[in-house]
C-alpha cells in the first residue's frame, strides 16, 4: 500500500494554480472542513512507524506543502522506518536540504516543473526553473539514482505537445519521465478561465500529436517513452484489464495528515467526513475503501478511465457542463491510444518494443488520468 505523508501544510512558493487559485476561490468556508490542522506532524516518527510497519510493502510518498522545509522529519523517518520505497514529491527549490546517505535513499523524485523556462517561471515565478534544475544536477552528482519525474501542472495556454517533448529531449537538462495533471475541477475557477476554448484548440489536438509522437519514436527508436499518462493506459488496454481510480486514492493509496488522520488522497486534507482512522488506532490493511459517486459510477468508460479524481468527484467544484468538458479531455486521451494499440501489439509481435516497456511503479503518486 502507498501512503502520502503530509509533512507540512507550508510552501514556499506562491504558484498561481495553488496560491493564486486559492485567493481567488469565491467558495465560502465549509463547516465540515477542518482549517485547524498543524503545519508539521503532531504525531511521533514511533507513531507513524507503528502504523506502517504494520503492512509489510508499504510505500511512502513524502508531501506537503513543500515536504523539504520538514526535510529533518524525512531524514528522521528515513533512518526509523522499514519502507518498501520512499518517493518525494517536491517543488525541487529545496533538495539541497537534504542528507546526501537521505536524498540517495529515494526511490523517486516527483518535481514540479511545467515544461520550459518560461513556461515555468510563467506558473511558479521568476527564478524556479534555474534553481530547480541546479538542485537536480546537485542531486544527480551527489548519487542520486533513481527515477526523476517531471511533474507537470497543465491549464491554458500552455501548449501540451511542445512543454512535454522539450522535458524530454532538451540542452537544459532532460528527464526521462514526464507526468502531467490539469488543473480542473479544483477551484471554483471555471467561470473566470477560458478552459473550454483551450481544450478543444490547443490541448486536445496536442494530446493526440504527442500520442502519434510517443509510438512513433517507439518505430523508430525502438524504445517507450515514459510518459506517465500514456504508458499507464497503454499497458492496461494491451493486458484487457479494467481499473478502478488509477492513483489509488482510497483503496490503494491514502494520505496521513499532520494530525495523524488518514484520508484517502492529500487534496482531501480537513474533510471530516472522509477520516478513515488514525495511525495510532488503525492498522492499514483495515482502511475503508471509498467508491467513486456519480456522474463517474455509471460511464460507459469507467473501466479505462479510473473515474480520474476522487477529490473533484467528492466536492464537484465545476457545474455539470464544466466537468463533461474535463471528460471530453479523457475520452480524448484513452481514444487516442487506443487507436495506437493494433500498431503497439505489432511493434511488440516484432520484437521492436517488450511489454514490460509499459511497466511502473503503480500508485506512485502519478494519477495517470490528468
Amino acid at each position: 500500500m502507498f501512503f502520502h505523508v503530509i509533512l507540512t501544510t507550508r510552501c514556499n512558493l506562491e504558484c498561481r494554480y495553488c496560491s493564486g487559485e486559492a485567493s481567488r476561490d469565491f467558495s465560502p468556508p465549509s463547516p465540515e472542513i477542518d482549517y485547524s490542522l498543524p503545519d508539521r506532524p503532531s504525531y511521533t516518527t514511533a507513531d507513524l512507524k507503528g502504523f506502517l510497519e504494520k503492512d509489510a510493502d508499504a510505500h511512502v510518498i513524502f508531501y506537503g506543502g513543500e515536504p523539504l522545509l520538514a526535510a529533518d522529519l524525512i531524514g528522521e523517518i528515513i533512518d526509523t522506518v522499514n519502507a518498501r520505497a520512499f518517493i518525494i514529491q517536491t517543488n525541487g527549490t529545496l533538495l539541497r536540504a537534504l542528507d546526501p546517505r537521505h536524498l540517495r535513499r529515494l526511490h523517486t523524485i516527483a518535481v514540479s516543473v511545467d515544461g520550459d523556462e518560461a513556461q515555468t517561471d510563467l506558473n511558479r515565478g521568476g527564478g524556479t526553473f534555474r534553481r530547480v534544475l541546479e538542485n537536480l544536477r546537485w542531486a544527480i552528482e551527489n548519487g542520486f539514482s533513481g527515477e526523476l519525474i517531471a511533474r507537470m501542472t497543465v491549464m491554458e495556454p500552455l501548449d501540451i505537445y511542445k512543454q512535454v517533448r522539450w522535458l524530454l529531449s532538451n540542452d537544459e537538462f532532460s528527464f526521462s519521465s514526464v507526468h502531467w495533471q490539469l488543473n480542473a475541477g479544483f477551484w471554483d475557477d471555471y467561470s473566470e478561465r477560458d478552459f473550454e476554448r483551450w481544450v478543444r484548440g490547443s490541448y486536445n489536438p496536442g494530446v493526440r500529436r504527442l500520442v502519434s509522437y510517443w509510438v512513433d519514436h517507439m518505430k523508430t527508436a525502438g524504445r517507450v517513452l515514459r510518459i506517465y499518462p500514456l504508458i499507464g493506459i497503454a499497458d492496461s488496454l494491451l493486458r484487457g484489464e479494467e481499473s478502478r481510480l488509477r492513483c489509488g486514492a482510497g483503496w490503494a493509496n491514502y494520505a496521513i495528515q499532520t494530525d495523524g488522520h488518514i484520508i484517502p488522497c492529500p487534496a482531501m486534507w480537513g474533510l471530516r467526513r472522509y477520516y478513515l482512522g488514525h495511525i495510532k488506532t488503525s492498522r492499514p490493511g483495515e482502511l475503508k475503501k471509498v467508491d467513486l459517486g456519480e456522474p463517474c459510477a455509471s460511464c460507459d468508460i469507467l473501466g479505462k478511465c479510473g473515474g480520474r479524481c476522487l477529490y473533484a468527484n467528492v466536492m464537484k467544484r465545476w457545474d455539470p457542463d464544466a466537468s463533461e468538458v474535463i471528460c471530453e479531455t479523457v475520452r480524448n486521451l484513452i481514444g487516442s491510444i487506443e487507436e495506437k494499440i493494433p500498431t503497439i501489439r505489432g511493434l511488440i509481435e516484432r520484437g521492436v518494443i517488450a511489454p514490460e516497456d509499459f511497466s511502473y511503479m503503480k500508485y506512485n503518486g502519478c494519477e495517470i488520468i490528468p
